[in-house]
Parts: structure tokens; C-alpha cells; sequence
């Protein structure tokens, strides 16, 4: 399946964004889905991941309380609404899928192209 990520752009510290992952030609209602992202120079991070009913998630460390995944309720996107950024999120986005949560933070079988969030302070 081919994931698509969208949404990204510049934004001050402390604005709000939201990013859209959404898989071509097929449903997200069959994958888990996560979300990475990577700064220049760094690892890549894990950021938050939604099980195929909504009924686990999970956050990376780094975003809990500011940053929530949900599906739309057309099962075709995984939304990522990212607030009280901050320039430290300044990144590359990427959504991923896989059969579960736990498969989706270490071992995504499907990856989507990245989007840029930059954080300007």
C-alpha cells in the first residue's frame, strides 16, 4: 500500500498544524498507522501510532500533550494535529502502516512519503 503524508508547511512557536496520511486507492481501516519524523542530522524519531479500531495509542515521549492521532471517519486518514509547537519539532513527517501499533513503532512495512513542519521562532 502507498501512503501519502501531507499537511506540512512554517508555522511560529506555539502556532498549530495538522497533518493528513492517507493510503492511495485503499482504506487505512486496515493498517495501524504511525507517525516518525526526522530532523537533519538526527534519527529518525517516533512520534505517535493508532491501532486499526482507535483503540490503542501511543505517543512518543517528546509530544505527549500537544500532539493527538485520530481517523477520519471516512477510514481513508490519519490525522496528526500537532499544537504548542515548538522549533524542536522542526522536521520531516512520515506516516507508516503496519498490521499493529507495536509493529508500526519498530518495524513499519509501509512508509509514505515525508512532509516538511518547520517551527520558526
Amino acid at each position: 500500500v502507498q501512503l501519502q503524508a501531507s499537511g506540512g508547511g512554517f508555522v511560529q512557536v506555539g502556532g498549530s498544524l495538522r497533518l493528513s496520511c492517507k493510503a492511495s486507492g485503499r482504506t487505512l481501516s486496515r493498517y495501524a498507522v504511525g507517525w516518525f519524523r526526522q530532523a537533519p542530522g538526527k534519527e529518525r524519531e517516533f512520534v505517535a501510532a493508532i491501532s486499526r479500531g482507535s483503540t490503542i495509542i501511543d505517543y512518543g515521549d517528546s509530544v505527549k500533550g500537544r500532539f493527538s492521532i485520530s481517523r477520519g471517519n471516512a477510514a481513508t486518514t490519519v490525522w496528526l494535529r500537532m499544537d504548542s509547537l515548538k522549533p524542536e519539532d522542526t522536521a520531516v513527517y512520515y506516516c507508516a502502516g503496519a498490521d499493529s501499533p507495536s509493529e508500526v513503532r519498530t518495524a513499519p512495512q509501509y512508509w509514505g512519503q515525508g512532509t516538511q513542519v518547520t517551527v520558526s521562532s
